[in-house]
C-alpha cells in the first residue's frame, strides 16, 4: 500500500536549510521533550586523539534497532521464567514463530519510527525482516539535527573513524520505540578468535600419549640431556588428548551410552574452511571415533565474504576445525550446524547470530571469538543482548570463550574482561590445565594459567615470564547477575563475574586435531595439538548436548542451572596441584621441522596473571570443571 505523504516538522525545515547551507547547524543541544536512548554514548571519546568536527556534508550509514514488543524489561521477564530451574516455567520455551509473534515491532512502530526519521531529512534504506532494526542513511548535519548529537572525527584504536560524543537523543514518543541506535561510531568493530593461523604447523617431538608418560630426561636426539627444573623431572607436553580420552576423564563411564544423539550443536565464526568435512571424518575414524552420518554436519554459508585483508580467513579455517572436531569428539551423535559469518567485524556477526536463532535448528551455541570489553560499544552490546534474549526464550543458550590473555593487563594496558563472555545472558567457559592419564582418569586439574622458562646456552631454565591463561574478572559493563549472588565471593567485587564455567584449554595439555594446511612442500592434512579457551568452549557445547540428550530437550539459557549445581557433584571444584608443577615443551623453530632446529621450553601451571584458582568460584574456571554427573543433573 502507498504511504501518505508526511508533512516537514519545523525541525525537519532547519536541517534541510542546515544541509542546503543556507544557515549555520547550531550546537547540538537536549531539548526538552527528548530523553537519550540508553548505551548509545561512545566511552572511549573523552581519552581518544579528536580530529575536529565531522563535515556537514559527510553522511552517516547506521542502524535504528527498534525495541521488543512490550519492552525489553517484559522480555527479560519472561527469559527469567523459562532459565530458572526453580519457576514453574523453567524450561517451557516458545518456537521462533511464537517468539516473532509475541515480541517483533510491530508494523505500527516501524512506521512511526520511519516517519520521524525521514521528517529529519534521513532515509531508511531497508527494515530488517523481523523487524529488529531500521537501515538509515544521510547526511552528518540531518544525523546530529535528528539526534541532538555532535558528530566528530577521531584517531582511535589505529583507525580515523566518526562518533558522537554524547548520548543519542530522540523524541518521548520516539523513545519507549527504540532500543539502540549503532554505527554513528565508525570504529571497526573487529573480534579476534583464538586460534593458530593455517600456515603448515606441527608440535615437535617428544611428547607423550598421555600425561607424564615420557620423562624430558634428553631432548629429541635421546642423546643431550636435559637439566633438572629447580631439581625435578618434568614430563614432556602431551601429543595432544583425542575424543576418547576427553570423554573418558570428563564424561566418566557413561552408563546410559549418551552421545548426543538427537540434539545439534551450532558453532560460529568468521568464513568458512573448504576441506572441513573431510578433515573432521578423517580425524574422527582416525582416532577411534565414527565419522559422520548423512546430514549430521552443515554448513550454513552467506551468498558472499568480505573483509578478508583486515579478518584473515584462512585463520578462522583453523578455528573452525578446532570447535567442529572438539563438538564431535564429546557428542559423536550430535549433530552440528556450522554458521559462517561474512566477515569478522560486530554487524556480521550479530547477522549470523540472529540467523541462528530464527533458524531455531540448534539449542547449543559456541562461540571461540571476543573482544575486548573496553573496545566494544554499548550500542553494539544492546544489539547482541537482544539475539541472547531472544536464544533464551527459545531454550538456546549462547557459550563464549572467556580469553586467553588471563586479566588482559598485559595485552590492552589494563585488567578487564572479554565481551561476549561477560555479558549476563551469555556462558562464559574459562578454562583448565588437565593431567588426563594412561587410564583416562584425571591426574590432576588445575587452572590454566602458563608462566614460560626457555633452555640457554648454558643448560639453564631462563624465565620468560606470562604467556597466555584464561581469561576472567569483574566485567566493567554489568552489575552482578540475580543467578551469582550468594556462589561468587564478595572479594570479586559488584559487577557480572568472568568466567562461569572451565575445561581444558592449556595448550600444553590440549586437544589434537586434524587439519589441511599449507605446507613447504604442499598442501595436505595434518595433526597438530591446539588449546585456548577456544577449546573449553566447545568441549562444554558438547558435554552439555548430553545432558539436553539425558533431559530429553533444550535447556536453553545455562547460567541460572549451572549456579543452582554450584558445589554439587556436577561440577568438580578445580585447586589442583597436577602431579607436577610444569611440562617441558618441544617446538620447532620454522613449525614444521627440525631443519630450523628445536627450542626447549618449560611451561609452568596455574600462574594466571593476577587471577588465581580458589576454594569455590575462582576468576579462572567459575563454579568448576563439568564432571559426569553434569550429563544427568537437569531432568
Amino acid at each position: 500500500m502507498k504511504k501518505a505523504k508526511t508533512s516537514l516538522s519545523a525541525a525537519a525545515v532547519v536541517g534541510a536549510l542546515v544541509a542546503a547551507g543556507i544557515v549555520a547547524a547550531p550546537a547540538a543541544t537536549a531539548a526538552p521533550d527528548r530523553r537519550p536512548v540508553a548505551r548509545t554514548a561512545p566511552t572511549w571519546v573523552a581519552r581518544a586523539h579528536s580530529l575536529g568536527t565531522a563535515p556537514a556534508s559527510g553522511r552517516s550509514t547506521f542502524r535504528v534497532y527498534l525495541a521488543p514488543r512490550g519492552g525489553t524489561d517484559a522480555l527479560k521477564a519472561a527469559v527469567a521464567e523459562v532459565s530458572d530451574p526453580g519457576s514453574a516455567g523453567y524450561r517451557h520455551f516458545v518456537s521462533a514463530s511464537q517468539f516473532h509473534a509475541t515480541y517483533d515491532a510491530t508494523d505500527a512502530t516501524v512506521a512511526t519510527v520511519r516517519g520521524w526519521l525521514e521528517d529529519n531529512r534521513l532515509s531508511v534504506t531497508s527494515v530488517e525482516a523481523h523487524h529488529r532494526y531500521l537501515a538509515v542513511t544521510g547526511s552528518n548535519a540531518a544525523v546530529q539535527r535528528a539526534f541532538g548529537v555532535s558528530l566528530k572525527r577521531f584517531r582511535h584504536r589505529g583507525h580515523v573513524v566518526q562518533a558522537n560524543t554524547s548520548a543519542v537523543l530522540v523524541p518521548d514518543a520516539i523513545a519507549p520505540l527504540v532500543s539502540t541506535v549503532t554505527g554513528l561510531d565508525t570504529t571497526p568493530g573487529t573480534v579476534r578468535h583464538h586460534a593458530p593461523p593455517s600456515d603448515g604447523f606441527r608440535n615437535a617431538r617428544p611428547c607423550s600419549r598421555h600425561y607424564g608418560q615420557l620423562k624430558a630426561t634428553y631432548q629429541g636426539d635421546f642423546k643431550t640431556p636435559l637439566p633438572k627444573f629447580n631439581g625435578m623431572l618434568l614430563p614432556y607436553a602431551v601429543c595432544g588428548y583425542t575424543g576418547p580420552q576427553l570423554r573418558s576423564a570428563y564424561e566418566g563411564a557413561n552408563p546410559a551410552g549418551l552421545d548426543g544423539t538427537g540434539t545439534t550443536v551450532a558453532i560460529t565464526d568468521a568464513y568458512a574452511s573448504p576441506t572441513i568435512a573431510e578433515d573432521s571424518a578423517r580425524y574422527a575414524t582416525r582416532h577411534g571415533d565414527a565419522g559422520y552420518r548423512v546430514g549430521q554436519l552443515t554448513q550454513v554459508l552467506p551468498t558472499a565474504f568480505h573483509k578478508g585483508k583486515i579478518c584473515d580467513p584462512s585463520g578462522w579455517y583453523g578455528e573452525e576445525t578446532l570447535d567442529v572436531e572438539a563438538v564431535h569428539a564429546m557428542a559423536p551423535g550430535a549433530k552440528i550446524r556450522y554458521y559462517a559469518s561474512p566477515s569478522c567485524l560486530d554487524d556480521d556477526l550479530l547477522g549470523t547470530l540472529n540467523k541462528v536463532v530464527d533458524q531455531n535448528q540448534a539449542s547449543i551455541v559456541s562461540n571461540s571469538w571476543s573482544s575486548l570489553e573496553a573496545n566494544e560499544s554499548s550500542d553494539t552490546v544492546a544489539a547482541y543482548e537482544g539475539v541472547f534474549l531472544q536464544g533464551a526464550l527459545q531454550g538456546i543458550g549462547f557459550l563464549f570463550s572467556s580469553g586467553d590473555n588471563g586479566d588482559e593487563l598485559a595485552a590492552s594496558g589494563i585488567k578487564q574482561v572479554d565481551y561476549p563472555a561477560s555479558d549476563p545472558y551469555a556462558t562464559a567457559v574459562g578454562g583448565t590445565s588437565d593431567a588426563i592419564g594412561a587410564d583416562g582418569s584425571f591426574l590432576g586439574q588445575t587452572g590454566w594459567g602458563t608462566e614460560k622458562y626457555s633452555l640457554s646456552t648454558t643448560d639453564q631454565w631462563t624465565p620468560v615470564g606470562f604467556t597466555s591463561g584464561a581469561g576472567g574478572g569483574t566485567s566493567g559493563l554489568f552489575n552482578r547477575p540475580d543467578y551469582q549472588q550468594g556462589v561468587v565471593p564478595g572479594r570479586y567485587g559488584a559487577g557480572r563475574a568472568v568466567p562461569d564455567v572451565g575445561l581444558d584449554a592449556d595448550p600444553t595439555t590440549g586437544f589434537l586435531v586434524g587439519q589441511t594446511q599449507t605446507f613447504p612442500d604442499g598442501v595436505y592434512y595434518d595433526e597438530h595439538r591446539i588449546g585456548g579457551t577456544s577449546l573449553a568452549s566447545p568441549l562444554f557445547a558438547g558435554m552439555t548436548a548430553l545432558t539436553e540428550q539425558h533431559a530429553g530437550g533444550r535447556i536453553g539459557f545455562l547460567n541460572p542451572t549451572i549456579y543452582a549445581k554450584a558445589g554439587t557433584k556436577a561440577f568438580s571444584d578445580v585447586k589442583g596441584p597436577l602431579p607436577d608443577v610444569g611440562n617441558v615443551r618441544a617446538d620447532y623453530v620454522n613449525s614444521v621441522d627440525t631443519s630450523a632446529g628445536v627450542l626447549y621450553s618449560v611451561r609452568v601451571f596455574n600462574q594466571d596473571s593476577s587471577l588465581a584458582t580458589a576454594t569455590g568460584w575462582d576468576d579462572v574456571t567459575g563454579v568448576g570443571s563439568p564432571r559426569s554427573s553434569w550429563l544427568t543433573s537437569v531432568k
